[in-house]
């Protein structure tokens, strides 16, 4: 007996061996502590200059000139209204703007009609009536069976006052009249730290130049003109109004598609699969592998599949729509499903395998089938742990540029989508097209719809996640 205790004391340490490891460990934990906070720091310091480097061409200062001043075109107002309009040019009514157009550009105004109110393709909008070609737009009855051709000049500037906003007005003013040219543009470090420069730099461009009209200003990338106008060949009236509208329908459907998918596929496989045949394994080995595959994989097969395969289906042309082919809005959606399908099945099998079986049990033990189960207990039970990996996948799905060309988004368009068979374009896409121009305010551009893109995700990931508390809140109460 006491050999067995002398023995079992031979395991428990001294004093002070066991002081010496414990300072030991506590060594190590405090290394492995700095390491994740060094790596936390590094991480955060990435982050900011990758926002700081966004922020820093999305503001600045621009050189610009122009054909026309504010003032003469004031003076030019005041003649044809036969009373003085007061100025600056940003505040006069949409009456006077379109006035200006008419005045400046008088054949340009149906362009400009059919550039920012067309529902129809470019060669269509001289033939059809304006009902059918300013779909949706605000117009006298007594035109609507006309052709803009048919149209007097005042008529259609009367169109342009009544459905363009204030801003796009004031927009198309200053690049179709005022001439509006962008020389040069400076970033928002160097406007805040060498202004001085900014100012040199000028000057030696005028001098080489003799530009008429030329003005140095502050300039913000980012305003009202750039989130609700359209696609435009000048940077300072270009917009992404269509390209936040495609990528909202895009990122909408492929919810709809994947979401119901990929939750149900998890059911199955941990619910329902259970009998571990090499059928079962090769299913859930090749999901995990299909997680890691390139996105323009997906591309190529979302191209085979949906755009030139079901192009039928993906058209519209099975149900009445007069689509050319399938490179639609259905077909991106698709393929964008294919993409985060595997992301959300593995989240989600997480997920339900983390619902504790006492809780099937119970169910069971009160009569309740296998479906009941499942609906009423198990999966509000892993609904919030599925939403965080929906959320995740649809952080992914939205910052995709790859499969969207290979699939054929278009990079230049005029008209928003109007429903899932429409042409279209989207942020990253946008984004793309203009960072491939050789002009530097395009990558100004680019930086301003970096900006939008980053805000849309966190509006859309913030809606999730608020859903995934309310949820969460309900159970525990």
């Amino acid at each position: 007996m006491g050999e067995q205790v002398q023995d079992r004391q031979s395991f428990v340490p001294g004093d002070q061996a066991f002081q010496d490891d414990l300072r030991r460990r506590h060594r190590r934990a405090k290394r492995w502590q700095v390491f994740f906070f060094a790596s936390l720091v590094v991480g955060l310091l990435a982050l900011l200059a990758l926002f700081a480097n966004v922020a820093d061409e999305a503001f600045g200062t621009i050189a610009i000139a122009s054909k026309y001043s504010e003032a003469e075109v004031l003076a030019a107002l005041s003649e044809a209204r036969g009373v003085t309009v007061e100025g600056p040019l940003e505040a006069l009514e949409n009456d006077d703007l379109a006035q200006v157009l008419a005045l400046y550009i008088p054949r340009r105004v149906p362009v400009i009609v059919r550039d920012e109110l067309s529902r129809v393709k470019p060669e269509d909008f001289t033939r059809v009536p304006l009902r059918e070609a300013l779909a949706g737009a605000t117009l006298p009855p007594d035109i609507a069976d006309l052709t803009i051709s048919q149209l007097s000049l005042e008529q259609q500037t009367a169109i342009l006052s009544a459905n363009l906003t204030h801003d796009v007005l004031y927009a198309r003013v200053l690049n179709d009249v005022i001439g509006l040219d962008i020389l040069k543009s400076w970033t928002l470090s160097r406007t805040l730290f060498d202004y001085a420069g900014i100012e040199a730099e000028f000057q030696a461009l005028v001098a080489a130049q003799d530009p008429p009209n030329p003005q140095l200003k502050p300039h913000s990338w980012l305003n009202s003109t750039f989130v609700t106008g359209t696609q435009s060949s000048y940077p300072e009236l270009a917009g992404i109004r269509t390209a936040i509208l495609g990528t909202l329908w895009i990122m909408a459907l492929t919810m709809l598609i994947a979401f119901p998918l990929g939750v149900g596929a998890a059911i199955y496989l941990e619910e329902y699969a259970h009998s571990g045949n090499w059928l079962e394994r090769l299913i859930e080995t090749n999901i995990r592998n299909l997680a890691g595959v390139p996105s323009i994989i997906y591309g190529l097969l979302g191209l085979a599949i949906f755009v030139r395969a079901l192009a039928p289906i993906s058209s519209g042309a099975l149900f009445g729509f007069n689509e050319a082919n399938g490179r639609t809005i259905f077909s991106a959606a698709m393929t964008m499903a294919l993409l985060i399908l595997p992301v959300i099945i593995i989240a989600a099998q997480e997920a339900i395998r983390a619902v504790p079986q006492s809780i099937r049990d119970a169910s069971y033990g009160l009569g309740a089938t296998q479906w009941q189960t499942i609906w009423y207990q198990v999966l509000p039970a892993a609904l919030p742990g599925i939403l965080t990996g929906t959320i995740l996948s649809m952080s992914r799905a939205i910052g995709e540029t790859a499969p969207l060309i290979v699939i054929g988004a278009s990079a230049v368009i005029f008209v928003d989508p109007s429903g899932p068979f429409s042409k279209f374009t989207a942020l990253p896409i946008q984004i793309w097209q203009w960072t491939a121009r050789p002009q530097e305010e395009f990558r100004n551009l680019a930086a301003a719809a970096i900006i939008v893109l980053l805000a849309l995700l966190l509006v859309l990931n913030s809606a999730a996640i608020i859903l995934r508390q309310r949820v969460s809140n309900r159970l525990r109460g």
